[in-house]
């Protein structure tokens, strides 16, 4: 087996473990994405905080050890409009259509006919963009920052900005655990 071949079974592997644990967690529902929107149930955030506090926590471990140079970690450039409209696109799509590219993924694979729409409309939505791309490209790399991590962007060592999302992350867990008893 050559190392692409490896690669691609275990991004399989990876990719059916994730999706499975997200339908196990009721994320393949429309129903329950969008009740993250009217603040009845926090379930997504809860997740998503939980894997960026986990990846983080378990990257400076790991790190600390010496198993992984976190310099060898190519991080994706930011360029700030750009990124804005497409967090907007992508934010109006998830409320309208209730899914996000992975749990309408996984809403497909459970047999959501609603999600078919969805993943539907989300390729649909890839072709046009990358037939207008052409047009967009000098928009697509204004006001560049670079590859910049938010304690660098703010001016704090990286521990430091790794326990302020911690602790972020656990009153955020402390709110929306408030937020949801008051809707039950």
């Amino acid at each position: 087996m050559t190392g692409l071949s490896e690669s691609l079974w275990l991004a399989l592997l990876l990719g059916v473990g994730f999706g499975f644990f997200l339908e196990r967690a009721g994320l393949g529902s429309s129903v329950k994405l969008a009740a993250q929107f009217y603040l009845t149930d926090l379930t997504v955030f809860k997740v998503m905080f939980t894997a960026i506090v986990t990846a983080l926590v378990g990257l400076g471990a790991l790190s600390a050890v010496g198993l992984v140079d976190l310099a060898r970690i190519e991080l994706p450039r930011t360029f700030v409009l750009p990124q804005l409209v497409g967090g907007l696109v992508f934010g109006v799509g998830f409320v309208v259509g209730g899914y996000c590219p992975g749990t309408g993924c996984v809403g497909l694979s459970s047999g959501r006919l609603d999600a078919v729409a969805v993943v539907v409309g989300m390729l649909v939505g890839a072709f046009a963009f990358a037939e207008v791309y052409p047009l967009l490209a000098k928009f697509y790399v204004t006001t560049p920052l670079g590859a910049i991590t938010l304690p660098e962007l703010v001016g704090i060592p990286g521990w430091v900005g790794g326990a302020a999302i911690v602790a972020i992350a656990g009153a955020g867990f402390w709110l929306a655990e408030n937020i949801e008893r008051r809707h039950a």
